[in-house]
């Protein structure tokens, strides 16, 4: 009979595969700090890593949060600004609100307009008198 280990069965192969064993080292006083949690919780060293990834989830998604903020946040200051910076406002003929130039009707009237009223450079208006 050949000396070896135990063959597995079946059950204890899927269960190894399905809890895969993760094992480091760490300082002694951590251990200690673990082993007084563990006696005084009555919980498992899963237990201590579960809570652990759990509060680092909750750590990773609020930086997603903030970052998504932060985005969403800088994204409307950069519209705002670009809107201070180039838009172009008119008065309403009827109730005199202020209308942003934005459709292509408005453009392209816009531009008929400079064109059949002489806007242009102000060099090249000045070369041409």
């Amino acid at each position: 009979m050949v000396k070896g280990k135990r063959k597995k069965t079946p059950s204890r192969m899927k269960y190894e595969q399905s809890h895969p064993t993760f094992s480091f080292r760490i300082y002694e006083d951590l251990k200690d700090k673990v082993e007084n949690v563990k006696r005084a919780e009555g919980i498992t060293n899963t237990n201590i890593v579960e809570a652990g990834v759990g509060l680092f989830e909750v750590k990773v998604k609020k930086e997603e949060e903030i970052r998504q903020q932060a985005y969403d946040e800088g994204w409307e200051k950069g519209i705002q600004q670009a809107e201070e910076l180039y838009a172009v406002p008119y008065q309403c003929s009827v109730c005199g609100k202020e209308i942003i130039v934005d459709t292509q009707d408005e453009k392209k009237a816009i531009k008929t307009y400079m064109r059949e009223h002489g806007w242009g450079h102000r060099d090249c208006i000045n070369r041409r008198r």
